[in-house]
């Protein structure tokens, strides 16, 4: 005898819905580590200070908002707080995109890190 529980439609698009937000956090945390140094020799204000910086700071940002956002999750609920998290994540990353100095990288993937904790548990 098997105790196997089926998911019915809605709790599988919810669940699909969830791997595929948290596979792009995953994406924007890693994705871009084995490429930055190389291409951050292009900006004008090249240091490796600044390239250390653009990929610690997402993971710094992120745990520094963890808690509280979470906390904020907990008192308006978690459909605006991860549209709202989504909605950061994409700002930052058009800033990171279209950045024209290393700089502005390091704006853009702060804000990714702030966006992150707002849709991911």
């Amino acid at each position: 005898m098997s105790n196997k529980q089926v998911l019915n439609r809605t709790e599988r698009r919810a669940a699909v819905s969830l791997a595929a937000v948290f596979g792009v956090r995953m994406l924007g945390l890693f994705l871009i580590m084995p490429v930055l140094a190389i291409y951050a020799r292009s900006y004008p204000d090249y240091a490796p200070w600044l390239v250390g910086l653009a990929i610690g700071g997402y993971g710094l940002s992120q745990a520094l908002l963890q808690i509280p956002l979470g906390l904020l999750s907990d008192r308006i609920g978690r459909r605006p707080v991860i549209i709202g998290g989504l909605l950061v994540f994409a700002a930052g990353s058009v800033v990171a995109a279209t950045a024209s100095s290393l700089a502005w990288v390091v704006v853009g993937r702060v804000m990714q890190g702030m966006g992150g904790p707002l849709f991911s548990p």
